[in-house]
């Protein structure tokens, strides 16, 4: 009976260290393909920690134990390996939710304006979410006109998105459950599905295909939006999370050294930064040195000429449709067009057209590579 009190103990303790290590960034197990056995062992959790505990409550009630210490040291290391995994190393402990999001005018705000963020306008209604806020939520609800928008992004993969939260007609609760392929991967509350934050997809569970509308956002500095918005708002930080922000600019400036979130300067490495954009199932991959370098790149995605643009900040960049037969041409930050001059944001200054917005993002090559799964030309 010694046996089964011990198999009971080793068997929750290897259990609850696999219940975490699959979903998180720990040594090898972001490059391997087990979402499906993570996923199964989080989902039979408590049928699991049910057998093992049977086991364990058998084998301590029907033996005679001469030593107590020969109990306490396994149950205190159990007790120990379950309060770190569930308490401190699970994804929504470690980054916790803001109850309420304040957003200020340009005349109330305490953001600095050199700091990145992701902007979303709507019909006049403009608002940016500071990515030293996001990078540690991970993700915040809010809405623009009326709509509801949750406002992601994941510094493993340096990827901003902005989600319809709406599912099956109504608007989706979820939390950060873990990481999958080093992208942040959220849980729905109604059916415990999957999803991930680069795509919107659900990836498994009973919603595993179903896809969040992806709402366009823009990266740039905070800056730059105020300039092309002067009526924006901007989020402001949590007073209880004032600690786990980044107080610095290494990671919004490419500086940190970290495995998990630093940047390779060189081009197409991992680590390296490109800006990604998408149009009709077309993706390709801009090299961030280039358009540094350059400040206009052009492209075709598929039948669609497509041109990149950097401002002089360089931070803020913008994506679109060439619809005309000459390339584009970056003045300071005026875009020259067919004869046209054009804002950064696409709006015409000294004519009514406006260029059409592409989706494109600022992302770890990495990232791009794994998560674009149409092909993908450099």
């Amino acid at each position: 009976m010694k046996k089964i009190f011990y198999l009971g103990c080793i068997g929750l303790i290897l259990f609850e260290i696999a219940n975490v290590y699959f979903i998180m960034p720990m040594l090898g197990s972001q490059e391997m393909n087990t979402l499906g056995l993570a996923y199964f062992l989080y989902k039979w959790r408590w049928i699991f920690r049910s057998i093992f505990t049977i086991f364990l409550l058998s084998g301590l009630l029907k033996t005679h134990w001469k030593q107590t210490w020969t109990i306490a040291i396994p149950l205190l290391i159990l007790s120990a390996v379950i309060y770190i995994v569930n308490f401190k190393m699970a994804a929504d402990a470690m980054f916790t939710q803001p109850k309420n999001i304040t957003l200020s005018d340009i005349n109330n705000n305490k953001v600095e304006s050199d700091r990145l963020v992701i902007g979303v306008e709507d019909n006049g209604i403009a608002k940016a979410y500071p990515i030293q806020y996001l990078g540690y939520h991970h993700f915040v609800y809010d809405t623009i006109n009326g709509k509801d928008i949750l406002v992601t992004y994941c510094t493993v993969c340096r990827s901003g998105r902005v989600f319809d939260p709406t599912v099956n007609g109504k608007m989706e609760k979820f939390r950060l459950v873990g990481m999958d392929h080093y992208n942040a991967m959220l849980e729905d509350a109604s059916t415990k599905s999957w999803w991930q934050q680069a795509t919107g997809e659900a990836i498994t569970g009973k919603l595993k295909g179903t896809k969040l509308k992806e709402i366009f956002s823009t990266q740039t500095s905070l800056k730059q939006w105020q300039l092309l918005y002067p009526n924006t708002t901007i989020m402001q930080r949590d007073l209880a999370s004032l600690k786990k922000y980044d107080t610095t600019f290494n990671y919004e400036t490419g500086k940190r050294k970290s495995r998990l979130t630093g940047t390779d300067s060189l081009s197409w490495q991992n680590k390296s930064w490109v800006v990604g954009v998408k149009i009709n199932g077309e993706r390709k991959a801009f090299d961030w040195n280039e358009l540094k370098q350059k400040r206009i790149l052009e492209s075709n995605l598929g039948n669609v000429k497509a041109f990149v643009v950097l401002a002089n900040d360089d931070k803020s960049f913008f994506a679109y449709v060439n619809d005309f037969e000459t390339s584009p041409v970056l003045i300071g930050d005026t875009i020259l067009l067919n004869n046209k001059k054009f804002k950064l944001n696409g709006s015409g200054i000294d004519t009514v057209y406006t260029m059409t917005p592409l989706f494109a993002y600022q992302e770890f090559w990495h990232s791009w590579q794994y998560f674009s799964k149409e092909k993908i030309n450099k």
